[in-house]
């Protein structure tokens, strides 16, 4: 896991685990201790963040969570590092830390409605078809990465490395600067945890003198 301290107002730390691998929680907890937040913002949609609290956090006994095509082919190469839960143990960490001490943990990422907009405004039928290829060629090769948080990177330009999934998530990435920029605005501070292929992205925008205007999204 790599962490970094954003400019601006407020005090905000950006947190950025290995989505699935289990040993990213010790970190994740001790950073989360060294510098504890007034609020947390989750690189995760408004729905989904819900699920995971009824389901995984206040629940008494968790579900059987299928797997995806995508979150199988990701898993094959991952397993590598170490032990992978489904779903994100890292997401789920957080909402039970904030939950344990008080703590409000908003999502940052768009309504699945609204996610589900952006994906077909920014990637055709063409490059659907080509993700889908790319990534069933990583799922029989997956990347041949060192760490599991190259693994991480490795695995997203691999996957999502044509030109419409670029803008996509640059779309997605907009979304959740703006939402944490007014989190902080308004707590002060914040820690934002995304997945770890997204760190480097939002900690650019974030540091951008006017994130706001990089486009539509």
């Amino acid at each position: 896991m790599i962490s970094a301290r954003l400019p601006g107002g407020g005090d905000v730390w950006l947190l950025g685990p290995v989505r699935g691998l289990a040993s990213e929680l010790g970190p994740l907890a001790e950073a989360l201790a060294a510098h504890p937040p007034a609020a947390i913002g989750l690189g995760t949609s408004p729905d989904e963040l819900r699920s995971l609290v009824e389901y995984f956090v206040l629940a008494s006994a968790e579900p059987v969570v299928p797997l995806t095509t995508a979150e199988r082919s990701e898993v094959r190469g991952l397993v590598r590092f170490g032990e992978v839960r489904v779903p994100n143990p890292a997401f789920v960490e957080v909402l039970r830390w904030g939950h344990a001490r008080g703590v409000p943990v908003e999502p940052l990422d768009p309504s699945e409605d609204r996610t589900a907009a952006m994906f077909t405004d920014h990637i055709g039928y063409v490059e659907l078809v080509r993700r889908t290829v790319r990534e069933r060629r990583a799922s029989r090769s997956p990347p041949a990465s060192a760490t599991a948080d190259q693994y991480a990177l490795d695995w997203d330009r691999t996957v999502a490395g044509g030109k419409g999934s670029r803008e996509f998530a640059a779309a997605r990435d907009r979304h959740l600067v703006q939402d944490a920029r007014r989190l902080a605005a308004s707590i002060g501070r914040v820690t934002v945890v995304v997945d770890r292929e997204r760190f480097e992205r939002v900690r650019a925008l974030y540091e951008s003198p006017a994130p706001d205007r990089l486009g539509p999204g």
